[in-house]
């Protein structure tokens, strides 16, 4: 098993239903499969429209549009969210 790391989880604001605004739905499966691998998952919001970014150890190791991730969900399905997890996995 890879070490267990803290990834920041870096999100900007997206729309939905004509409103921009930070939200953390479609993170719920990000997460969940994150710390079902023993990572420690902490969220910070960013300007960067329809942006996640996820750092660890400074270092961006995966980045994709907040609108290609599932809503809520445990993220076992969701392909992004198994790629998010191999390269924090990777990551130095």
């Amino acid at each position: 098993m890879a070490p267990r790391k803290l990834v920041m989880i870096k999100y900007g604001p997206y729309a939905s239903c004509g409103v921009v605004e930070h939200r953390t739905f479609r993170l719920e499966g990000l997460q969940a499969a994150l710390e079902e691998n023993g990572h420690t998952c902490v969220l910070e919001m960013t300007q960067d429209w329809s942006k996640v970014e996820l750092v660890v150890n400074g270092e961006l190791v995966y980045e994709c549009d907040i609108n290609d991730l599932e809503f809520g969900g445990d993220g076992r399905l969701d392909c992004l969210c198994q790629e998010a997890v191999k390269a924090v996995e990777n990551a130095y």
